[in-house]
């Protein structure tokens, strides 16, 4: 048996000697070793009991995954609470791919999607259609609340729920978050103990209108890499108040964050809950002061690398959600694309535009006129990750545009701001 550093209790031990089957005794001591890595003191219990997976594909190379998911549903191991997953990685009839690309697709990158969801099933899926990498929005039904324990991975998923909702999970990676949601313990240390979701970091804002959330998000996540950030003045221009407004603004800032550093952890003067609760008390003697004017962010978006062939040559696709759109985002870039192909007086989009949300959300937009207006314009909607798609090496032929940073940043797709991203699509000229 395994001996740990960390304290565990009779029944963790119990599992540990293998009491519960050779297969619950591997996830645990898999657990362990993990928190005893991080000098974990001990195993706490979820209190969140629905995980969510960010490991929702079925790459071919992953035999270590099936086996494994093969080897769980075998001894009949479920998550009691169920379990949502990140998005699926294609759509075929919204997210266009030519012969050749869904040869690769379906032959040597996700042959393997179908086998892999029917295991996901088998160990607890909560839906067929919990595909999200926003498990958090009231629609997909899997949001804890304030000082819920969470075994979650992904990124975007995991600084959203300790951010915005005051739950706690540290930055899982695929199969600890499984193992987690399985068992029902995580390792406490890091962003579930008090002392770890100290500010190490102030981050004062000196602009002179909103910032843009995505690079806003880049520029504290690029200075403060895994940092928690404490964010002084944001709230001037949010409120005090988290609406479905502010919320969408969240998540994409949050993500940026994620994704262009490793922030699992902000906290915003006067708005999220501990800030709110705590105050500045929450930063650190000694922490570290960056300050975000016009002109930082200004430089950081003039940063951002453009890894088109021809660079010069205009968009022929544009991604808009990643993370998932929530449905209040839905609707408002809905009306913004139906008012300006009226200003411009085209009947359709001028470029291919796919806008990517959540399947629970997108059922409840599809119920509304405005869905139809715009499938009649020519936008197409879907609830696949825009980065699976383009891990497809011929999506590079593709010039792709988009607002999200994290999908700039693991992709070859240029970055534009949204008014760029907007003008693009309805065909409006700018100097």
């Amino acid at each position: 048996m395994y001996k740990a550093k960390m304290k565990l209790t009779k029944p963790q031990i119990a599992i540990l000697r293998g009491e519960q089957g050779e297969t619950k005794q591997k996830m645990l001591e898999t657990i362990v070793r993990f928190g005893d890595i991080f000098n974990a003191s001990r195993l706490i219990k979820m209190t969140h009991k629905r995980g969510h997976l960010v490991t929702s594909f079925g790459l071919n190379l992953l035999k270590p995954l099936y086996k494994t998911m093969a080897e769980i549903s075998a001894n009949d191991i479920k998550a009691t609470g169920g379990f949502t997953v990140d998005p699926r990685p294609v759509d075929y009839p919204e997210v266009k791919a030519n012969l050749l690309e869904k040869i690769v697709f379906s032959k040597i990158m996700y042959g393997k999607q179908a086998f892999y969801e029917e295991q996901l099933r088998l160990a607890g899926l909560s839906h067929k259609n919990a595909f999200t990498c926003t498990p958090y929005l009231k629609e997909v039904g899997n949001r804890p609340k304030e000082g819920d324990i969470l075994s979650w991975a992904e990124s975007s998923a995991v600084v959203f729920a300790n951010s915005v909702l005051g739950a706690r999970c540290n930055r899982n990676s695929g199969m600890i978050d499984l193992f987690g949601t399985l068992l029902g313990y995580v390792p406490l240390f890091g962003l579930l103990s008090d002392e770890g979701r100290q500010a190490t970091w102030k981050v004062i804002i000196k602009t002179s209108s909103l910032p843009e959330a995505q690079i806003l998000g880049s520029a504290i996540g690029m200075k403060v890499n895994d940092a928690v950030p404490y964010i002084i003045g944001l709230d001037h221009y949010l409120g005090e108040a988290i609406t479905d407004e502010v919320e969408g603004y969240l998540k994409d800032f949050g993500a940026a964050t994620a994704s262009n550093g490793a922030v699992g952890l902000y906290h915003i003067d006067g708005l999220t809950p501990e800030a709110k609760k705590l105050g500045k008390t929450l930063i650190k003697e000694n922490a570290k002061e960056y300050v975000i004017d016009d002109e930082e962010l200004e430089k950081i978006y003039r940063s951002y690398p453009v890894m088109w062939k021809h660079k010069d040559k205009e968009a022929n696709l544009v991604f808009i959600g990643c993370p998932h759109l929530t449905l209040t985002q839905l609707r408002n870039w809905s009306m913004q694309i139906s008012e300006g192909l009226k200003e411009t007086g085209h009947k359709k989009v001028v470029v291919r535009t796919i806008l990517t949300t959540a399947p629970m959300v997108l059922e409840l937009f599809k119920r509304e006129t405005l869905y139809k207006e715009m499938v009649t314009k020519g936008v197409k909607f879907t609830s696949i990750c825009p980065l699976m798609y383009t891990n497809n090496p011929l999506t590079k032929r593709r010039r792709i545009v988009t607002n999200s940073n994290k999908l700039r940043t693991y992709s070859h797709a240029k970055y534009q701001k949204d008014e760029e991203i907007l003008n693009c699509v309805i065909g409006r000229k700018t100097p």
